[in-house]
């Protein structure tokens, strides 16, 4: 199947201030950040990367013809996590939405797994989608409204060699989806996951062999990988009033064999 047309903006974020981490670079990221300008949300962008993040900004820039704010956060460090939200609220006046996008993996056995990887993938992906949750909830559970989106995986479901940091991460984050939805349900706050299976970008290069990512290439039903903005289209719906009544979720973004 060939790639569809890539979608014009509906204005389904029109006026909403959107938080976004690991937005720098060529992955979902950044096309999440760019598909939610192009809906007509504001966005404020972080990543680790500082040249990346800086890039990022300017593009994203050019694009909505104002300037789009950013910040240098390590998801590791509650300290960042924190600042990154007291800039956020300073620039835009308040968060309406978070997108939890910063994650690591890596291709491992078990038997051969150092602790030191275990913990760096677990620390990134999982605990470090639980600190922005926590800040994202503490600001927006007092106002009765937000949204917040995070970014999973079908390996959360699925078994795969190399993938047990990876998968208990990334079932971790679903688990925490859930658990945070209910918390935040009487606030009228929605949290949500997607979870995708294999969006191709430059990245996944430097940390899994082409021979691996053809044969997962291979197992996806339409025969190719998603473009990030495949997946980011599912992040803005989420974000958006459409999905209004759907919290604890997490929307399978895979068109990948059972």
């Amino acid at each position: 199947m060939k790639t569809p047309n890539y979608p014009e903006g509906r204005r389904l974020l029109q006026g909403k201030n959107v938080v976004i981490t690991a937005a720098a670079g060529a992955g979902i990221g950044f096309a999440a950040a760019k598909r939610c300008v192009e809906e007509g949300a504001r966005v404020f962008i972080s990543d680790i990367h500082e040249a990346r993040l800086g890039k990022a900004a300017s593009r994203l820039s050019e694009l909505c013809g104002a300037e789009v704010p950013s910040r240098l956060c390590d998801v590791r460090l509650e300290s960042d996590v924190s600042a990154l939200f007291s800039s956020a609220i300073d620039a835009m006046g308040h968060v309406d939405v978070l997108i939890n996008n910063a994650g690591l993996g890596g291709t491992v056995d078990l038997v051969d797994m150092t602790d030191e990887q275990w913990n760096t993938v677990l620390d990134v992906s999982l605990t470090g989608t639980m600190r922005c949750t926590r800040a994202a909830m503490r600001h927006m559970l007092p106002r009765n409204s937000g949204a917040i989106v995070n970014n999973a995986s079908v390996l959360g479901w699925r078994a795969q060699a190399g993938q047990s940091h990876y998968a208990a991460a990334k079932a971790g984050v679903m688990a925490l989806t859930r658990c945070a939805a209910m918390e935040a349900a009487p606030h009228g706050v929605r949290v949500n996951a997607v979870a995708p299976s294999l969006a191709l970008h430059p990245f996944l290069n430097r940390v899994t062999t082409q021979e691996l990512l053809d044969d997962m290439e291979s197992k996806e039903a339409f025969g190719r990988a998603a473009k990030p903005w495949e997946v980011a289209n599912v992040m803005v719906f989420l974000a958006s009033d459409l999905s209004g009544y759907l919290t604890g979720e997490v929307i399978s973004a895979s068109s990948q064999h059972a």
